[in-house]
């Protein structure tokens, strides 16, 4: 029996692995398409790094600074480092001439638990899109030191604190064309997190408190209508007796132990 579970444990092992699931075979590299499809960014941002968040990914554009590689990752739900999976990886030279990733010059591999973007060893930004979990949160480590920005989807905002969540503390924050911009001057390690609410949900926190106001008004009425009609009923079998004056201490011993 327990040669049979062995085997059973190293077929699923051997199946993983090759599937690029475990340590022992490495992860999967990235897909050339992947990495070749057509993408947008913004190239003229203000800040070290700039994440623009959209419903189910975001794009990342990275200052290089003549670094010949930039490594990125992401971290899952348990806290575990693992490879990114860039799309449309794209570089920006100084001048303005954008190269794809099918260019001997940019390419990304998987090493270890971090993907490793080789980029032209010259002044530019290198800029890639990424898929995110669909909820209002968004946290990545710190690839490179510097100011971050953080664009997030139209109607999103911070500032309410049981409703969202800045760490570390930002900087500044500001609205343009509906989108809020979070900004930090200076980041050296991260994790960034943004945890925001949409404007709609102002709203409807707003009208479920008025309905849950409304009801506790309607039921404490209820309720008193209730005690005001226990008590009228009371009194008209005569059950309304008062007891204040019911101290016997005041007339004495009761009648024959006087």
């Amino acid at each position: 029996m327990k040669g049979r579970l062995l085997i059973a444990v190293g077929l699923v092992a051997l199946l993983a692995g090759l599937a690029g699931c475990t340590s022992v075979f490495g992860p999967g590299q990235p897909d050339p398409d992947q990495l070749a499809e057509n993408a947008s960014y913004d190239w003229d941002t203000n800040a070290t790094t700039t994440y623009t968040i959209s419903r189910s990914s975001y794009t990342a554009v990275v200052e290089t600074g003549n670094r010949s590689f930039v490594v990125v990752y992401q971290t899952d739900e348990l806290g575990t480092d693992q490879p990114l999976t860039p799309r449309g990886l794209q570089f920006r030279y100084a001048n303005g001439t954008v190269i794809r990733s099918n260019s001997t010059a940019l390419n990304a591999t998987n090493q270890g638990q971090r993907t490793n973007i080789t980029v032209p060893e010259a002044d530019g930004k290198v800029a890639f899109t990424a898929k995110r979990p669909n909820a209002k949160r968004f946290a990545t480590p710190v690839f490179v030191e510097g100011s971050h920005e953080v664009v997030m989807p139209p109607s999103a905002r911070v500032g309410i604190p049981l409703l969202s969540q800045v760490s570390p503390p930002a900087d500044d924050r500001n609205v343009s064309e509906g989108r809020m911009t979070v900004r930090w001057n200076g980041i050296e390690r991260g994790p960034v997190v943004v945890r925001y609410y949409l404007q709609r949900d102002i709203l409807l926190f707003g009208g479920l408190g008025g309905v849950l106001a409304v009801a506790g008004v309607v039921g404490a009425l209820y309720y008193y209508r209730q005690i005001r009609t226990l008590e009228k009923r009371r009194e008209e079998i005569g059950l309304d007796v008062e007891t204040e004056d019911d101290d016997f201490g005041d007339d004495g011993p009761p009648p024959g132990m006087r």
